[in-house]
């Protein structure tokens, strides 16, 4: 009885969830940290007052999980995506779920960071680099640093398996010729270890059980402003991005409001939402947080986002068979 109870109560509360969606202007499926889409959500709602905004914030995989299942029951309620990576967009727009949109801000932005077609737009820069402890023997610039005699052993770095942005990362990297999944084989013959998200990296540099860790920029950046004894490098080869693409809906039936809010995350106004949150600014001409190295000096290696979606399974295979299945 207390089971049936409890799976009523469950299916009452998801009704409601999903009849006030519908009652709102706008529905936001976001993997942005909560404190950051209640920002992103206040700053639109304050630019295009009248407007209501419901959101929903978890994890890009389970915010796609959530996504697809509302598909298949024939009720998906989002009406923009701003989520982690551009290949899974791509995903959803060979699909055909995406709805095609000009932005007049996109020529704002380099064209390596939007779909031609209109479909995703990127909003910011959040790139992967090195990270050391700053009693560190060795004061790391290449990412060939990683393999040398004195990182041995002392290298951690996120799964693929378990991070997106890591994932992002090794495509990235092995896409470069210079680097290539030799460069992996290499990481793990000296040593290097692969296992959970950027957290557990910032923390085991941080805390010295690691000199060296491959991890996102402002995990680090912000810690260092904290006073602990880290350090983060931008690899003089340049690094890889996950730039938080925004998206709307296919089957939308609020297509005016979400063209609204793709093209203020885009606006410079959106633009220094983001940058008070302190990430780098995907629109040119805009400054970088404090602790961030002029945006014109970092460099970004280029991916190919219909290419690694269609090597993603091959890829995590790859690293599999490298470094296992942590």
């Amino acid at each position: 009885m207390k089971t049936l109870l409890s799976a009523f109560t469950a299916l009452v509360a998801f009704g409601a969830l999903t009849a006030s969606a519908h009652a709102a202007d706008l529905v936001l499926y976001t993997s942005q940290p909560n404190e950051d889409a209640q920002a992103t959500v206040d700053g639109f709602k304050a630019a295009n007052p009248g407007i209501t905004v419901e959101w929903v914030r978890d994890g890009t995989t389970k915010i796609m999980a959530k996504l697809m299942a509302e598909i298949e029951a024939g009720n998906p309620v989002a009406d923009v995506l701003l989520i982690s990576d551009t290949v899974t967009l791509e995903r959803l727009k060979q699909d055909k779920r995406l709805l095609a949109y000009q932005s007049p801000e996109a020529k704002a932005y380099d064209g390596s960071l939007y779909d031609a077609d209109g479909y995703y737009y990127s909003t910011k820069l959040i790139t992967t680099g090195i990270m050391y402890n700053t009693q560190a023997s060795m004061k790391p610039t290449s990412w060939k640093d990683l393999v040398k005699p004195e990182a041995k052993g002392l290298v951690t770095m996120p799964s693929p398996l378990t991070s997106g942005a890591a994932l992002i990362h090794a495509q990235t990297l092995t896409g470069d010729a210079s680097l290539g999944w030799d460069y992996y084989r290499a990481l793990k013959a000296n040593g290097a270890t692969a296992s959970g998200g950027n957290g557990a990296v910032l923390k085991s540099v941080a805390t010295g059980e690691k000199a060296y860790g491959v991890v996102v920029d402002y995990m680090p950046i912000r810690e260092k402003a904290k006073g602990a004894p880290v350090e983060f490098v931008f690899p003089a080869e340049g690094v890889s991005a996950v730039t938080e693409p925004v998206a709307i809906m296919g089957g939308t039936k609020h297509a005016d409001a979400a063209k609204k809010f793709v093209d203020y995350v885009l606006s410079a106004k959106g633009q220094e939402g983001f940058l008070k949150l302190g990430y780098i600014p995907a629109r040119n001409g805009m400054p970088v947080p404090a602790g961030f190295p002029a945006r014109e000096t970092i460099k970004l290696m280029p991916l190919n986002a219909s290419e690694a979606l269609k090597n993603t399974d091959k890829d995590l295979k790859t690293f599999s068979e490298i470094f296992g299945s942590n």
